[in-house]
């Protein structure tokens, strides 16, 4: 019998909406069940926030246990960059290594420590971007570290030049295992409207077993065509306690916040995007379009309130329906922009195929082989999986809904990784779930219609694995043997 969707039932947190499940429905009214509250994540430790200098260099030792940081070098180059000769010079003024002694090209990785403060206590405001030396020599292990002289106070980097930004260019990685890193930095370029990427994560041609590691803490970020561009390759994203500032290029609907090709991890702890630049009546970009193969929001905070423009009419986030997100605390605030926005807030969509075929342990279009088991709730460990936990949502209106599953197509353009025949799947050949619980706020329902799509749901134990992160992250790499 086909599967028909349920009625909405709002979002206090009580009862179940589903789009999966109507079977269960009846014609008699059952006996009324006392509702148990929506399932939260697993409870972790929050350590004391950092306070000193020597507290936020004991965390910046941290990282995701996800990420192998054993075998790094230290950098063989290493710079310091004077505040107050540096803006008197309107150019970087070094103190000892001059990185001109380079000619041109580092070797065994660098470090740039920029000085925190100017002679009067301030805030250093450096007047420019920097010109960094090309990558060169054994790649292997290098270590790429731009940061504050102070732990927890930013140094800041200013200029209007159209080609600003701060690129990291590791164009052949191949099997490389090398690691970028920003700390306590702030990169304010209004003008860059020719730079890809206000921080540009340039690394191409890497294979299975290479890994490129990028970390950012205490970071502010505007500018360039999108504030963040991460093209797509071996590549993993961290990025805590920062804002993305949005972005300042001219091509509205192509160029976004932040824009992670297919990559293989993004995770946003205590981050907020805005500042999407608008065009006028069009509809715009993203604040974040985010195409990594595993994706990890805590305490993220994503609002379309323009830096300069109007306001983007379209969805807030824009990921894929297929790869894995989990998200805790994701905060969505809407104002109203001068076109009709778009309905979702969160898309997970399926038009284009961005990462490696290789990072997908299962097909990404409609196949043959594959139809949904009767209850896909016992089956979450054999699909592409969303889990939102604890989503507010904040609007000029009364948003339809929040989350957005689209369906599958049944092949690509030849040549290219364009999906064709989408919305021309049954939802049985859809390998897909997505969850949602306790969502709240300014919004009629949870969910959109098509997709195998659950607010609320009574999960068997033997699902309740996805409340926990780090469960969920070593499903989700470990299917592709990371």
């Amino acid at each position: 019998m086909p599967l028909a969707m349920l009625c909405v039932i709002g979002c206090s947190g009580l009862g179940s909406e589903s789009n999966a499940q109507a079977s269960q429905q009846r014609s008699v009214a059952a006996p009324a069940v006392p509702s148990a509250p929506p399932l939260q994540p697993v409870a972790r430790p929050v350590p004391p926030r950092a306070q000193t200098p020597a507290e936020f260099a004991a965390n910046d030792q941290q990282y995701p246990f996800y990420m192998p940081m054993q075998g790094l070098r230290r950098p063989a180059n290493r710079f310091f960059i004077k505040c107050d000769a540096s803006q008197a010079a309107g150019r970087p003024v070094f103190q000892g290594n001059d990185p001109a002694g380079l000619y041109g090209a580092a070797v065994g990785g660098y470090e740039f420590i920029f000085e925190a403060r100017d002679r009067a206590g301030r805030p250093c405001v450096y007047p420019f971007a920097m010109m960094l030396p090309n990558i060169n020599g054994d790649l292997n292990g290098t270590q790429y570290i731009f940061r504050s002289s102070i732990p927890g106070e930013r140094a800041i980097l200013r200029t209007n030049d159209e080609w600003a930004a701060l690129p990291m260019r590791a164009l052949e990685m191949g099997r490389n295992r090398i690691h970028f890193e920003m700390r306590d930095i702030e990169l304010d370029l209004p003008g860059a409207i020719q730079a890809m990427g206000a921080l540009h994560l340039e690394t191409f041609g890497g294979t299975r077993q290479g890994l490129f590691t990028a970390v950012l803490r205490r970071v502010r970020i505007f500018g360039g065509k999108n504030a963040i561009f991460a093209p797509g390759g071996e590549s993993m994203l961290y990025i805590e306690d920062s804002e993305i500032a949005g972005n300042v290029g001219s091509n509205v609907d192509q160029e976004h916040a932040t824009y992670i090709n297919g990559t293989l991890v993004s995770h946003f702890r205590n981050v907020t995007w805005k500042g999407q630049r608008g065009g006028g009546n069009v509809a715009s970009g993203h604040q974040l379009k985010d195409k990594a193969y595993l994706r990890i929001y805590e305490n993220v905070t994503v609002s379309n309130t323009p830096a300069m423009g109007s306001p983007s009419a379209m969805p807030l986030i824009d990921a894929s329906s297929f790869g894995f997100t989990w998200s805790d605390n994701l905060h969505i605030h809407r104002v109203q922009p001068l076109q009709e926005p778009r309905e979702s807030l969160v898309d997970l969509r399926s038009e284009i195929l961005y990462g490696n075929p290789e990072h997908y342990p299962w097909p990404t279009i409609a196949m043959p082989d594959w139809r949904m088991p009767a209850n896909p709730l016992g089956a979450l460990d054999k699909v592409y999986l969303s889990v939102f936990f604890n989503t507010t949502v904040s609007s000029f209106r009364t948003e339809p809904y929040v989350f957005a599953l689209r369906p599958w197509g049944r092949g690509y353009e030849p040549g290219t990784a364009t999906v064709v025949g989408e919305g021309m799947t049954t939802r049985a050949e859809q390998r897909a779930v997505s969850l949602a619980f306790n969502t709240r706020g300014s919004l009629a329902k949870v969910f959109s219609g098509p997709g195998w799509t659950y607010a609320n749901p009574r999960l068997p134990e033997d699902a309740l694995w996805v409340r926990d992160r780090d469960t969920f992250i070593r499903h989700a790499l470990g299917l592709i043997g990371r």
